[in-house]
């Protein structure tokens, strides 16, 4: 019986098209990250009070527009609890960092849909990824959804965006982050990949990389709650190893979440475990085959890991300044990035190892 041949291959020149294309997303994607943690970091998310998807692109032009914006920020909490008395030029500073994040998230919709058009048109796109790519633009527009559900939640009774939702949010466009850089990866590989198999390298990329994604949304939790304005001694909290008072909040489960102390407090556990998974990750793996192209990966992995934590320490002593505050998320999102490379790696590259071992057996 004739197996059926398998998809063409994507050609180079189209491969090296799209993975410029995506590669643009991915950068774009970074950018409107970092803009949403100086929103976040200038307390500027609420200045623009109502979610317009299309209208919303324009800019208050005149002085009666901004004016009129003005009056529609005076009627939320924060303004009247926080902010009471703000000048008009004080609220167009936070007014411009909210829009520019809603503008950018828009242009990143432009950049994905034009190009993807025509990349359809001219037969660019083999048919296993147009699923994916349309599954992206997908994720994309309810992450837009996502982002007004978090605004929605300090328009009333509160002063600040729900730390849930921030956290929700910003997990969120890490996802999309890394979605978007797995298919740049893949690209080229869907005719006639075959799919891995489980091996003790893969596994261990695999948790390693769950364990940044998890420590990522602790810190969006840090900064829902604005957990690192406080305690900002290192390696000590609050005078001792293991502070008193992570189980102050009742029931005990909102100290995860809602209790500063704690919230900082597992920020800071989840940083020392990563640098120490990604270390001990890199030993093994240099020791059980130091030939493996994944090795060095890991090795990278460890060294950026512990730059970070260093750059985290650094940004706590400082009480958190807006460049250190960027600096440290553009850094959690450069890990991030190295593991997901680094699982795709073990993923395809043990693979390979073991084709190479049959071959010469």
């Amino acid at each position: 019986m004739k197996r059926p041949s398998a998809a063409p291959a994507i050609q180079a020149g189209q491969a090296r098209a799209l993975r410029i294309w995506l590669g643009a997303i991915a950068f774009l994607i970074v950018a409107m990250i970092l803009v949403g943690g100086a929103t976040r970091l200038t307390d500027s998310g609420l200045s623009i009070t109502e979610w317009q998807p299309i209208l919303g692109v324009i800019p208050p032009l005149s002085d009666a527009d901004w004016q009129e914006a003005f009056e529609a920020y005076k009627q939320i909490p924060e303004y009247s609890q926080i902010n009471r008395g703000m000048s008009l030029e004080a609220f167009k500073s936070i007014y411009w960092w909210e829009w520019a994040h809603r503008f950018l998230g828009r242009f990143i919709g432009l950049v994905f849909f034009v190009p993807f058009v025509c990349f359809w048109a001219a037969g660019y796109i083999p048919r296993t990824l147009m699923p994916r790519l349309i599954g992206l633009f997908v994720l994309g527009g309810l992450q837009g959804a996502l982002g007004w559900y978090m605004v929605k939640s300090g328009l009333v009774d509160r002063v600040d965006v729900s730390q849930y939702r921030l956290a929700a949010h910003f997990g969120v466009a890490v996802l999309i982050f890394g979605y978007t850089l797995w298919l740049i990866l893949g690209l080229g590989r869907e005719a006639g990949a075959k799919p891995a198999r489980s091996s003790a390298a893969t596994v261990a990329a695999g948790l390693v990389l769950g364990l940044i994604f998890v420590q990522m949304l602790a810190g969006a939790l840090v900064a829902g709650i604005d957990g690192g304005l406080g305690f900002n001694t290192w390696p000590l909290m609050n005078g001792a190893s293991i502070p008193r008072g992570l189980g102050e909040a009742s029931p005990w489960y909102l100290n995860l979440f809602e209790n500063p102390l704690t919230v900082q407090f597992n920020h800071r556990m989840l940083g020392y475990a990563v640098v120490v998974v990604t270390i001990l990750q890199a030993v093994w793996l240099g020791m059980r085959d130091p030939r493996a192209p994944y090795v060095g990966s890991a090795a990278t992995l460890a060294v950026l890991a512990v730059l970070q934590a260093t750059l985290g320490v650094w940004t706590l002593l400082l009480a958190v300044p807006i460049e250190l505050g960027l600096a440290h998320q553009a850094g959690a999102i450069l890990v991030f990035a190295a593991a997901l490379y680094h699982f795709w790696l073990a993923l395809h590259g043990a693979n390979r190892a073991e084709g190479q071992t049959a071959a010469s057996a």
